[in-house]
């Protein structure tokens, strides 16, 4: 057990256990409890309280079993002190700690309906509607800042909404999409990350580009002989990859309690808009609007609404276990 802050958290692990809810079943925030998520991380079940003022742990106990209750964890929480700093006493101002910049990207748009659903529904209409809901829920979380490619029906291309998520050095990339193939039947979300294949053809390209300068999160490459830059280009790619793969698994974890999912959720392919070698991307498929049953529940805003709250506690995971990193 160990507290965050940024916001106030209290992380709890459970070693080699595995509990798993649905989100409707947690209980509501009260008090001073923000919310209340579960995860598994490395084998182990994780509880993460996250509370709306500084709380600190004052009290841990075990209780046996009694009164038809099976064992229980206690924690007693209590507010904390505020701390003052001597040596800021100048200056009273809070430090301002940067939140993470997640781009969305509602697929297609403008002149590219995208799939056509078997109502005549079209997949720009879907996707924008579900990048704006996903906009408005991490908004009220207070924890990130956020950038849409696109917030209207327009058309872009898909270099350009790379660019505009690097120009923003944004620090994850979302693409919001809905399949149509010909087998009526199919149906089920997936979570795409960029193949291994795809990205090693794409490393080579950047390291081709004349003007090397600013390929990598800002670091000036043009100085830098070919294979070095192939080498540092290479080095951002694979980390940037596993921290998409990381993000996939745990939006897949989330999900996979609210709708129904693809065997093999998580899959990768070579799509364009997830080829930025320095930002964390995911393409999220939301369903597919071949099946008639999936494009309605696809069309109903609570359904994208509940669908769309385990894509932000997935994201709460993520950067919950990137924070425990540093």
């Amino acid at each position: 057990m160990f507290p965050l802050s940024n916001p106030d958290r209290l992380v709890i692990d459970i070693n080699n256990s595995d509990i798993s809810f649905k989100r409707s079943s947690l209980p509501k925030p009260f008090g001073v409890i923000e919310a209340i998520r579960l995860g598994q991380v490395k084998g182990s079940s994780r509880v993460v309280f996250e509370f709306n003022e500084s709380i600190k742990p004052a009290k841990i106990f075990m209780l046996t079993p009694s009164g038809g209750f099976s064992y229980r964890l206690v924690i007693d929480v209590a507010r904390a002190e505020d701390k003052v700093d001597n040596n800021k006493a100048i200056n009273d101002k809070k430090e301002v700690t940067k939140k993470p910049l997640i781009v969305i990207d509602p697929g297609h748009g403008g002149k590219d309906p995208g799939a056509i659903g078997v109502s005549g529904i079209k997949e720009k209409v879907i996707t924008l509607s579900a990048g704006l809901e996903l906009r408005k829920q991490l908004l009220a979380t207070n924890k990130y800042d956020v950038y849409m490619t696109r917030d209207k029906d327009e058309t872009l291309s898909l270099g350009s909404r790379v660019k505009k998520a690097r120009d923003k050095k944004a620090d994850l990339f979302i693409s919001l999409h809905a399949d149509s193939i010909r087998k009526s039947g199919t149906k089920g979300l997936s979570v795409y990350t960029l193949s291994d294949r795809a990205s090693d053809k794409e490393a080579e390209a950047l390291a081709d580009r004349e003007n090397k300068a600013d390929i990598i999160a800002g670091i000036d490459l043009s100085a830098e002989a070919p294979e070095v830059v192939g080498i540092l280009i290479d080095l951002a790619r694979r980390e940037t990859m596993n921290y998409s793969g990381q993000l996939a698994n745990l939006l897949v974890q989330e999900l996979r309690k609210e709708v129904t999912t693809l065997p093999n959720t998580h899959r990768s392919a070579g799509f364009a808009v997830l080829k930025a070698p320095d930002i964390p991307s995911v393409l999220l498929e939301m369903g597919y609007l071949s099946n008639k049953d999936e494009e309605k529940l696809l069309k109903r805003a609570d359904y994208r609404k509940r669908l769309l709250e385990a894509v932000v506690d997935g994201l709460d995971n993520y950067f919950d276990q990137k924070s425990l990193a540093f």
